[in-house]
């Protein structure tokens, strides 16, 4: 994380998530105005990291095979060959994914999900460890395509990247006026993010902890059986069991970057904004209320009993 922040200023909390993402292996869906480093984190990481790294530029007129890639006539010996696309590499950038029709968007999540692109008759796993990043860009919505809830579950974090403080701009500023190239070096290998990983899985949690997750995603689908009659209204459908699956693991990973081997409820809270702000659908009322998801999952950790 030190190398990383030779060349980002400021941004803890995006480049927290990304490495809970890493070592959970879970993606992530940043949204933020352009020019807050999110590419920028995502190449140095990669480059800490010994990785291989890859960006698409998601644009109205990209097709399916400009990502997986696609068979290639070889007029020599007659044969089709194929042409792996950027898809196949250890982390993937997918910048503005919003800007790209749904056909293109779901080629993207089906190889998240699976983990693998068939190319013709063959299908090609790809490589491990594989992390998609994406971004959207929630300012100029014309010409964007939503991506739809079902789809959007499958990113394990979606964060809300904010800008930078007086101070860490005044950073930026200098840092990237003086002239210099700023080097990072390789402090990990794909191997030790392996090792994390069976360690993240180690970590404790209680079973009252694990209660508490249940009682959580719960009160997001039943809020009126959890004494939270006043969410009724607002919220259209709560959480999935991804939703779970990626709290428990993600509160395990924040215990993990902050050196405990057991889970706390705060660890829960504290990511739990990252796990549902995208698994909650707001209904018209709240809307137009001008109630937002933050709200909403502020008042669930408000009201839901902490063991």
């Amino acid at each position: 994380m030190m190398e990383i922040r030779k060349v980002i200023v400021g941004q803890r909390y995006m480049l927290d998530r990304l490495m809970i993402g890493m070592i959970t292996g879970g993606h992530v869906l940043m949204e933020g105005v352009p020019g807050l480093a999110k590419t920028l984190s995502v190449n140095t990481m990669a480059n800490t990291l010994d990785m291989s790294f890859k960006r698409i530029q998601f644009t109205p007129d990209l097709l399916p095979a400009d990502i997986l890639g696609t068979l290639i006539y070889n007029q020599k010996d007659g044969t089709f060959e194929p042409k792996k696309g950027p898809v196949f590499a250890n982390l993937v950038l997918a910048d503005e994914i919003n800007r790209a029709p749904a056909k293109v968007q779901s080629a993207l999540l089906e190889a998240m999900q699976e983990k693998q692109v068939t190319i013709g008759d063959t299908t090609y796993p790809l490589p491990k460890p594989f992390l998609v990043l994406a971004t959207q860009n929630p300012i100029e919505q014309e010409g964007t395509y939503r991506l739809p809830e079902a789809q959007v579950d499958r990113f394990m974090l979606k964060l809300n990247v904010g800008y930078p403080s007086k101070a860490e701009e005044r950073d930026i500023m200098d840092r990237f006026t003086s002239g210099g190239k700023i080097e990072t070096n390789t402090m990990a290998t794909p191997q030790d993010v392996f090792t994390a990983r069976e360690v993240v899985g180690e970590i404790y949690v209680d079973d009252r902890i694990r209660d508490y997750i249940i009682e959580l995603i719960f009160a997001t689908r039943e809020p009126a059986n959890h004494g939270l009659a006043k969410l009724t209204e607002l919220i259209d459908f709560g959480a999935s069991p991804r939703a779970s699956i990626a709290l428990l693991n993600a509160a395990r990973a924040h215990a993990f970057i902050r050196g405990r081997g057991y889970v706390i409820p705060e660890d829960v809270k504290a990511i739990g904004f990252d796990i549902l702000r995208h698994r909650v659908g707001l209904t018209f009322e709240a809307e137009a209320e001008n109630v937002t998801s933050e709200e909403v999952i502020q008042t669930l950790f408000d009201e839901v009993e902490v063991p």
